[in-house]
This record gives structure tokens, C-alpha cells and sequence, in this order.
């Protein structure tokens, strides 16, 4: 019985030490990972956000956004981006995802738009062209600055404050899809594409069913055919990217194990660039259950195809507009005119429906 609890107690004290050093390893990932998110740009200045719904405007130290472990409690804008740096995609930088988005900590829910990539975009000192080109435009100005610049170019485009920027690479997307054991999404039409020149070969059959991260990966990019089948709307492609991201974010939040995490940390920080601060990012992974909203509120815009451009229903873009800025509590009344600075199917006029 002595040598039983003898050797129970070493095999107990041995596995603590390595509970405890693969912990202490984590922790070392996750600060890697932040690190590599997040770059070596300082931490940015007083939310927009919070300013526009009366905070003082005096500037933050990013310690405040965890100290002692608290979760962040003010609502956050941010602008998500998809940018594919596939081998054999050309290293195109185009954001081939755009969605506008607001979180609210305390009322545990969000809010999206997915911008059309090709949705028409009539910037007042820049020239008209799609939405996915303007990353790429300051990119290559001065890659040092061009996340910083975006956020500033949508926010003052749609008036609406941008908190932070987050951006993906696609094949870094395909990688976190496997690694959280792939997604169960309704595919909502057969989709047959082949692309010689980057390798991509679409061929996802209609209905509900399980995809790994290649074919995630198809399902979220699928526009047109070349083999048959039918070509996607914007609104039917944003709803996919909005299907697949809500999945994502369900099984990261339902993470138990370290052994998890280790993975996951790796791939985030290789693939994800982001100016949120550090404190932020390290205070989400370690309570990412909480952390996740209970209601995602994805805003549609209905749009349609006018060579070259999509432009989407002003109503529609205006009404979620106005909900991104109510969940972030921002409620001074905008004045833009979106018409002019986007591709817009005007409103109906009043008179005309008498």
C-alpha cells in the first residue's frame, strides 16, 4: 500500500509538472501569436467608437483594456478582411471579403454587413473602383501604414467610425477550418468551377453536409462557373462567408483543452493581422467563450450586377448602416449622403407608390 501511494505520488507530482509546463507553453504561444497579430505598431488611440457616444476622448493605455483579467465592456466597431495570398493566386492583395461589424460586450451580440467585393465605391479625393481594391491601393503606397489607412478610408467613407481592422489570409482560413474538424454548412446550389492558372477546383454538390477546409474555402469564394452550373448573387456569397464565420466562432468558443488551443494559436498567428492591442487579443483567447456573442445579426443589402460595378439598395445599406451604429451606441444622426460616395439602387420615391 506504501509503494502504491509512493508511486501514485510521483506519477500525481509528474503530472502536474507537465500539466503545468505545457500550460506555461501555451501561455508562451498565445503571447507569440499575439505578437505576430498583432505586429509592432503601437496601440491606437481611443476607441471612435466610444468618443462618438460621449467618452471624455482622453487617450487609454491598453493596460485598461484587461487589467486585472476584465473583459473589455465597451462596444467595438471593426472592419474584417479576406485577402487570398494562395501559391498560384498571383499574391493578388484585393480584401475578396469585406464585412463591416459591430460588437456589444455587454448585450453579448453583434452586428455585420458583408460589403460586394465589387461593390461600386466613389471615394471624394480617390477614383471610383470596387470595394476589394483599396487595401491593395494603400498597400502598395505604404505597407506600413495601408491597414491604418483602410480603416480610416471606410470609416470616413460611410461614416462610421472603425475601431480596428482585422485581416485573413484565405488559406489561413482553410487551415482553422481543419483545425476546428471542418464546419456542417447548407450549401445552397451546385457549384462547378476550375481555374487552371491557381489551382482552384470547385465541385460542391447542393444540400446540407460536411465540408473540410479546402472545400469551406471553395464554398465561401464561389462566384461564377465555367462547368455548367448556375452563377452566385453577392447576397448568396456574403451569406455563405457569414455561414461558415458563424460556425468558426461557435467551435472556437467551445475549446475546452490546451490541446486545442496550441494549434489554433499557431495558425492565428500566421495568418491574422490585426492593430486591435495586444492586451485585448490576449484577454479574448483566454475567455473565448464569454467572449462570443449570443446573437449575430447579419444585416442583408440586396444588390444587382451593372457592368462593371454591383450597387446595392440604398434603403438596405442606409437601414444597416444605422444598426451598426446603434449597436455600437453611436447616435449622433449622419448626415452622408451615400449616393454619393456609393453605387446605389435609389429609393423609391414616396409619390411614386401614391
Amino acid at each position: 500500500m506504501r509503494k502504491t501511494l509512493k508511486y501514485a505520488g510521483i506519477a500525481l507530482c509528474a503530472l502536474v509538472v507537465i500539466v503545468g509546463s505545457y500550460a506555461g507553453y501555451l501561455v508562451y504561444k498565445a503571447n507569440h501569436a499575439i505578437n505576430l497579430m498583432s505586429g509592432d505598431e503601437p496601440a491606437p488611440s481611443p476607441s471612435p467608437s466610444s468618443s462618438a457616444s460621449g467618452a471624455s476622448g482622453e487617450q487609454q493605455p491598453d493596460a485598461d483594456y484587461a487589467s486585472d483579467n476584465t473583459l473589455m465592456k465597451k462596444p467595438v466597431t471593426f472592419l474584417l478582411a479576406g485577402i487570398d495570398r494562395r501559391e498560384g493566386s498571383g499574391g493578388t492583395l484585393n480584401t475578396d471579403v469585406l464585412m463591416l461589424g459591430s460588437l456589444n460586450p455587454v448585450t453579448k451580440s453583434a452586428s455585420l454587413i458583408s460589403l460586394p467585393r465589387d461593390l461600386q465605391l466613389k471615394p471624394e479625393d480617390l477614383s471610383s473602383h470596387k470595394a476589394n481594391y483599396y487595401y491593395a491601393y494603400f498597400y502598395n503606397k505604404d505597407k506600413e501604414t495601408a491597414m491604418e489607412n483602410t480603416k480610416e478610408f471606410y470609416s470616413d467613407l460611410f461614416d462610421f467610425p472603425i475601431d480596428y481592422m482585422i485581416m485573413i489570409n484565405f488559406d489561413g482560413l482553410r487551415k482553422l477550418v481543419d483545425a476546428v474538424g471542418g464546419v456542417d454548412v447548407d450549401v445552397d446550389m451546385d457549384m462547378r468551377y476550375v481555374d487552371n492558372a491557381d489551382g482552384t477546383n470547385i465541385d460542391l454538390k447542393k444540400g446540407y453536409q460536411h465540408l473540410d477546409g479546402a472545400k469551406a474555402l471553395d464554398f465561401v469564394r464561389y462566384r461564377k462557373s465555367n462547368r455548367g452550373t448556375g452563377e452566385s448573387s453577392d447576397i448568396a456569397r456574403n451569406a455563405r462567408q457569414q455561414q461558415v464565420l458563424s460556425q468558426l466562432t461557435d467551435k472556437l468558443a467551445s475549446f475546452q483543452g490546451m490541446l486545442q488551443w496550441g494549434k489554433i494559436l499557431d495558425l492565428l498567428g500566421k495568418n491574422v493581422q490585426t492593430d486591435i492591442p495586444e492586451s485585448f487579443l490576449r484577454d479574448y483567447i483566454y475567455n473565448a467563450k464569454d467572449m462570443k456573442p449570443d446573437t449575430l445579426n447579419v444585416l442583408p443589402l440586396e444588390s444587382r450586377w451593372e457592368s462593371p460595378y454591383v450597387i446595392v439598395k440604398e434603403d438596405d445599406l442606409e437601414q444597416a448602416l444605422d444598426a451598426l451604429r446603434a449597436e455600437a451606441g453611436i447616435h449622433e444622426p449622419s448626415d452622408l449622403k451615400l449616393a454619393d460616395v456609393v453605387g446605389l439602387d435609389p429609393s423609391p420615391d414616396p409619390q411614386d407608390a401614391r
